[in-house]
This record gives C-alpha cells, structure tokens and sequence, in this order.
C-alpha cells in the first residue's frame, strides 16, 4: 500500500509539473501573439538581432565565418527535410518492435506540428526581418519560428518516448536534457542567421512543447494499453 501510495505521489508531481509548463507556455504563447498582432513588441527584437550582427556590417554574423556555417548545420536539425526523415526513421524502428500505435504518435508529434505551424504562419502572417541580412533561405511568414516549434514538438516527444524506455533516472535525465538542449539550440541559429525575431522562437518553443506534452501525454495512455503481440 505504502508503495502504491508513493507511486502516485511521483505521477501527481509530474502531472502538476507538465500543466504548469503548458499554461506558462499557453500564456507566453498569447502574450507574444498579442503583441504581434497589435504590431508592438519589435524594439527587444531589433536589440537581440542587432547584438549577433557585426557593429560595423551588419551583413555579417557575429563571430568569424565558420560559425555561420555551424549556425546552419544546426538550423537544418529543424527543417522540415531532416525532421521527416528522421521520424520516419523512428516510425520504422517503432513498428519494427510492434509498437505501431507509438509510430502513430511520432507522427501526431511531426506531421501535426508542421500543419499548425503552417497555420499559424498563414493567419498571423508577420513579415520577417529585414533589419540584417539573412544568412538561409526562408520561403513562410515570421510568426511563430516553424523550426523552434516542430523541434520542439518532434524532439521532446521521441526523447519522453526514449527516456520512458530507459529504467535509470540518469539516462533518462540525459535524454531528456539532450532534447531540451537541441531545441534551444535551433531556435537560438534562427535568431543568430537573421531569420526570424526572438519572439518568434519563443513563441515557436511555447507552441512546440504545448503539443510534445500532450503527444507524450497520448503516448503513456498507449503504453499503459495492451500493445500489439510479440509473435517472439
């Protein structure tokens, strides 16, 4: 009974932690959307823009040339192109091991971000920046980053899958650091090629990790069914 009982203290914690990064991540989410459709909030951005530019050519990144070609090694972990094929990957591996219902949820997690992504570009429609040059092609609107938000939906959820796989907690922590951290990352070369406002990143980030917590969410109600049988 004592371990029952401590078993659920651990499951409330985690879902009070989740509903807490989801409804700071809905408010930071409408705040920033706020903001942008009133067309306020560009003098923080042209500040962090300005700051990753050379003072004296603002044509060039900060920092010498081999680390604009590190910024777009990076950025292309969230594009579309590199994302698809990796959860396609992911996808195989998972019906591979008879778990074709969590094959179902890497793509929720992939194809459906990349459609509310669209959608959102489509409806808020914000211009990019054209305070420096852009160091990558781009080809949607501004608002919100489509590579910070299908990161962070694509990444977080395949690392809440692998880490709820991994029995130590250290693995698990490492996962799921990794995927944070990749995240950040790719958010932070958008702003650093001059592609996108900081606000759009954050935004993209709160819009991303909204859909990976209830993806995840999906993939332990599945888990917690029978799965399909392991003929071995």
């Amino acid at each position: 009974m004592r371990d029952n009982l401590a078993w659920l203290g651990k499951r409330e914690k985690s879902f009070w932690m989740l509903l807490a990064l989801v409804t700071v991540s809905l408010w930071l989410f409408m705040t920033i959307a706020t903001e942008v459709t009133a067309g306020d909030g560009y003098t923080l951005d042209e500040t962090i823009l300005l700051l990753m530019r050379d003072a004296d050519n603002l044509e060039d990144t900060l920092g010498p040339p081999w680390l604009e070609q590190i910024g777009q090694d990076i950025t292309a972990l969230g594009g579309n192109a590199v994302l698809s094929l990796i959860s396609i990957w992911v996808m195989f591996f998972l019906l591979l091991t008879h778990k074709g219902k969590l094959a179902l949820v890497v793509l929720l997690a992939t194809g459906g971000a990349l459609v509310a992504s669209l959608l959102l570009k489509s409806g808020f429609d914000r211009p990019r920046p054209d305070l420096v040059a852009h160091a990558t092609l781009v080809y949607t609107s501004s608002f919100p980053s489509g590579h910070s938000m299908l990161a962070a939906s694509a990444y977080l959820t395949m690392g809440a899958l692998l880490a709820q796989s991994q029995p130590r907690k250290r693995v698990k922590a490492l996962i799921i650091i990794s995927s944070v951290f990749l995240t950040l990352l790719i958010g932070f070369s958008r702003v650093y090629l001059g592609v996108h406002w900081p606000t759009d990143v954050v935004a993209g980030w709160a819009a991303g990790s909204v859909w990976a917590v209830a993806c995840s969410f999906l993939a332990r109600h599945i888990t917690r069914l029978p799965l399909e049988a392991d003929p071995h």
